[in-house]
């Protein structure tokens, strides 16, 4: 899976690979899935960091390592960094909003437990992404896309339990989660305009420096000076794993994702995450995995299955609805 990752990335700068729709997408949904499993054990990974920092300051170190990870990457494969200036106000937007997104991630994780939080957002993002691109295109989603979503709320019912009346959507910091979904679903649209002003790894590249100059002002200086003292390796690794892995690699495939696939489309396989959070949460946090949780995952690998599903007659119309 490593490797079909970096074939990803070098397919970026490759025309001859990508105009081979067919082959460049196989790559590309195996880089996405492959993102999506890294993105869901980010979650514990986060879940250590709080520990360590405020949650403006570890936004901060992530993506004063992003930005450094990312530009080497971009030297190595010799790939533009130059973006249109019409693409300006897309890399503000995509940049604020990344920026907020990163607070309350940390903060959800801070009040809340990491497999919860990772089964709110990750569970919630792909249904407000086809709500909100569903009411910019005024177009009704695809039968096979209907039942998948269908499949994705009641993978969000069984995963949040929502029939037992002892819990509640806004205890445990999960109203910082269900905050942090909607501005990431938000954020989605704005990053599947990428392609159009350059490079999507240049689009990225700026966005980060963004989301780094809105972070720098709101930072504590203080704390930011006695990181160095640090000795636990727990925390350096997880900081790079967060930032070099996470943010650098797997969420710069995500957002070249929605270039080619759409918001929509590319947004329906954060549904993979929830199983993946909770399964690492678990493992390295002692998270126990109830039942609810099982049925979840399942339903929701089968909502990635239906809103990806080509029936013979509707492949047209299925591309029309990912207006992403």
């Amino acid at each position: 899976m490593v490797e079909q990752l970096h074939a990803t990335l070098i397919d970026l700068k490759t025309c001859s690979v990508l105009n081979n729709k067919n082959v460049s997408d196989k790559l590309l949904i195996s880089g996405i899935i492959l993102s999506m499993f890294l993105w869901g054990l980010s979650w514990p990974s986060g879940k250590v960091l709080t520990h360590y920092s405020s949650a403006v300051n570890f936004a901060v170190y992530r993506y004063i390592v992003v930005v450094t990870t990312l530009f080497l990457l971009l030297f190595s494969l010799r790939i533009n960094r130059k973006i249109s200036k019409a693409g300006i106000p897309a890399v503000i937007g995509s940049g604020v909003l990344l920026a907020v997104y990163s607070c309350l991630f940390f903060l959800g994780l801070k009040n809340g437990a990491a497999g919860e939080g990772g089964v709110l957002v990750t569970t919630l993002n792909p249904l407000m992404a086809y709500i909100i691109g569903i009411l910019i295109s005024r177009k009704l989603p695809s039968r096979n896309e209907a039942i998948g979503l269908a499949l994705g709320v009641a993978a969000g019912c069984f995963l949040l339990k929502v029939w037992d009346s002892s819990t509640s959507l806004f205890e445990r910091g999960n109203v910082y989660f269900l905050l942090a979904a909607f501005t990431w679903a938000s954020l989605s649209k704005v990053t599947s305009l990428g392609s159009k002003y350059g490079s999507s790894l240049g689009f990225s590249l700026w966005q980060y420096l963004v989301t780094l100059a809105c972070l720098l002002p709101f930072m504590d200086y203080h704390e930011f000076a006695s990181v160095t003292q640090i000795s636990d390796g727990r925390f350096w690794w997880n900081l790079f794993f967060s930032s070099a892995i996470v943010t650098s690699l797997a969420t710069t495939v995500y957002f070249y994702a929605t270039t080619r696939l759409g918001a929509e489309r590319a947004g329906s396989f954060i549904l993979l995450v929830p199983l993946a959070a909770a399964v690492s949460a678990w493992l390295l946090l002692g998270e126990l995995i109830q039942m609810h949780t099982a049925i979840g995952g399942v339903l929701g690998m089968g909502a990635v299955y239906m809103i990806n599903r080509r029936g013979r007659r509707s492949d047209v119309n299925a591309d029309a609805v990912a207006v992403g």
